[in-house]
């Protein structure tokens, strides 16, 4: 098969993966989609046997990282956190809808942080609708701040989203030094974001409401707190004790779920299915895909696009075109493909890339698999999405936010 051929395939089999990710078909998962993709594209030699078990064994450690993760999240979840964390927005924002935003942009931004943007999206997010209900005012603001934070939120820390993981192993940089060039961007697109929504959502927040009920005092669950305190605490000694960081989750992990089994609060099949295997698979089924795709001369492509260097004009260019990437592919497809073309060139285009993919996706419904998630956790709730407001919502928050993120992490570089 020539590389022409083969390239055209790839891209072929990447979109009917994707395309099946967005509409979930009852009858056909995403991470079917993805492994029959990519053992297509190795039965007819698109890319080597070999080259396809490089590309898992990458792979291998980040979704491994993931799935503690997400039960850590789960475990969270299971010993009262999220609802703790509702408690707490509903009490302080005193009835006020202006507060509740501000607890809920405070309070997913935390929690996407520490513990993924997938935590605020399936945990948070219906926590959210519960508050709104029982101050009994419009959930829109606060619900559109979950999809938002979940995704511009997520620069902060290596753990904070699966584009961070790959950025965070080629950008070579320790996990407190990558915390400390990003802090700062994180701030400057969560403040875009806080200013866009105050005026973007000014009529729902001035609704008169009816007074709800006074909420219960929150009482936070110690010993989730402390698992995740002593997971991130291991986390930032993970570079200087040489230590993997995934070894530090697996310990969190671990913590969270030993305990529940022993108490029967938890059945291994319920740990099983809190690691969201599909999703899992789908991952590894998507690297092969896009290893495939590069392979065969995507890569070349990409490396003629992609700016290099770290100057301001070349990490803004990075940052609008990976936003561009990651909204017609999907920002998981975009970073697999753009991280390893950016990382040649040092840290800085390896930290603009992950700019553009994280904040870049709030654009569209397509550009990031929590927006879709996000949608589907909507829907659970009877409620939708107007695409008119959510594209305007965007507009106004996405080429602020990049600006903003990539002119301060420039700045951070150089200091």
């Amino acid at each position: 098969m020539t590389n022409g051929l083969a390239l055209a395939l790839a891209l072929v089999v990447l979109a009917a993966t994707l395309g099946v990710a967005v509409a979930r078909p009852p009858y056909l998962s995403e991470a079917l989609a993805a492994v029959a993709g990519a053992v297509l594209l190795v039965t007819v030699g698109a890319i080597g046997l070999s080259e396809a078990g490089d590309a898992l064994r990458a792979l291998g450690p980040t979704v491994g990282f993931l799935a503690a993760m997400l039960l850590i999240a789960d475990g969270c979840r299971r010993e009262g956190l999220f609802d703790a964390m509702g408690a707490v927005m509903a009490r302080g924002s005193q009835g006020s809808p202006q507060r509740l935003l501000a607890f809920v942009f405070v309070i997913a931004a935390a929690i996407t942080a520490v513990l993924s943007l997938d935590a605020t999206i399936v945990l948070l997010t219906p926590v959210v609708f519960a508050t709104a209900a029982q101050m009994r005012t419009s959930a829109k603001p606060h619900v559109y701040a979950c999809a938002h934070l979940a995704n511009s939120a997520s620069l902060l820390l290596p753990v904070s989203n699966l584009t961070n993981l790959l950025a965070f192993h080629a950008s070579k940089l320790s996990f407190l030094r990558f915390a400390a060039l990003m802090v700062l961007p994180t701030l400057a697109a969560v403040g875009v974001e806080w200013v866009v929504f105050r005026r973007f959502f000014a009529v729902d927040l001035r609704r008169p409401r009816r007074a709800g009920t006074r909420p219960a005092r929150p009482k936070l669950p110690r010993f989730a707190v402390a698992v995740l305190a002593l997971t991130l605490a291991g986390f930032a000694l993970s570079s200087v004790l040489g230590i993997q960081p995934v070894w530090f989750a697996t310990a969190g992990a671990a913590a969270m779920t030993i305990p529940a089994l022993y108490r029967r609060a938890a059945t291994p099949g319920q740990l099983a299915r809190a690691a969201e295997p599909g999703f899992l698979i789908f991952v590894l089924g998507l690297g092969v895909i896009v290893q495939a795709a590069s392979g065969n001369g995507l890569d070349t492509a990409v490396r003629a696009a992609l700016p290099t260097g770290g100057s301001l004009p070349a990490l803004l260019a990075i940052a609008a075109l990976s936003a561009i990437f990651a909204n017609l592919v999907n920002n998981l497809p975009a970073t697999l493909m753009l991280v390893p073309v950016a990382a040649a060139a040092g840290p800085g285009p390896v930290l603009a890339t992950l700019i553009g993919v994280n904040v870049g996706p709030n654009l569209t419904y397509v550009g990031s698999l929590a927006t879709l998630l996000w949608r589907r956790v909507l829907h659970a709730e009877e409620t939708d999405v107007e695409l008119g407001e959510f594209l305007r919502l965007g507009a106004l928050t996405v080429p602020a936010g990049l600006v903003a993120a990539t002119v301060i992490l420039w700045l951070a570089l150089k200091a």
